[in-house]
Formats: C-alpha cells, structure tokens, sequence
C-alpha cells in the first residue's frame, strides 16, 4: 500500500468473498484476501468537506494491501464485511468516522490464532 495510493482516483473496488480488490486510474491494483487479511485501519485526512478525507485501510500480511475512500459505492458493502469480523472494535470505528482529527483509528487486528 504506497502513501500515494489514497490520493490516487480509483477506476473501480471490488468486495468478494476472496477479498478487496481496487482497480486504479492508471491501470494498477491493490488488493488483499481475507485470508492474508492481518489489520484495518481507518485513516482521516482533515481534507473535507470537499474531498475524500476517509480512508479504510486494509493490510496484507505481506505488508501489501489498499486504501479504500469510505465515499466508495463499494464502502458500504466493505464496512459490512469488516464489522462481522471477530474482534472487530465498532466503538472505535465510529469515534474514526465522526471526527475530523488527523489520525489513524486500528479498529481491527488478527489475532494469533485466527485464519
């Protein structure tokens, strides 16, 4: 996941039941399983009203993973699947989506012995 990649316009996002998968602008994809799936993150950028200034972030266990903006028609089906995630700290994700403080919000991380 490239620190660019939040700024960077996505062509398309795709929520399946392998994974995430974002279709860039410029040709290129982000992408990250379920199974390799090992944290969420919600990252706000005090960049609103006008811009995207929510991201979801999903990390690989490879350190790979995508940037997906909450404003996404696919964010809503994507915060479904990550809310039944076991672990998964609601509280913390709505205290990241109601504010506008420069901050990363982990709101999701595997645990040991999970697959």
């Amino acid at each position: 996941m490239s620190k660019e990649s939040s700024n960077a316009q996505s062509r398309s996002v795709t929520v399946d039941d392998a994974g995430v998968r974002r279709q860039l602008a410029d040709g290129s994809e982000e992408s990250v399983t379920w199974a390799d799936l090992s944290a969420v993150v919600i990252r706000v950028i005090p960049e609103g009203p006008w811009k995207e200034d929510v991201f979801l972030m999903l990390a690989g266990a490879d350190g790979k993973g995508t940037a997906i903006p909450s404003g996404d028609p696919a964010a809503d089906a994507l915060i479904e699947r990550l809310q039944a995630l076991p672990g998964f700290d609601n509280e913390r994700f709505i205290e990241a989506m109601t504010t506008d403080a420069d901050e990363a919000y982990v709101v999701w991380k595997r645990s040991d012995g999970e697959s």
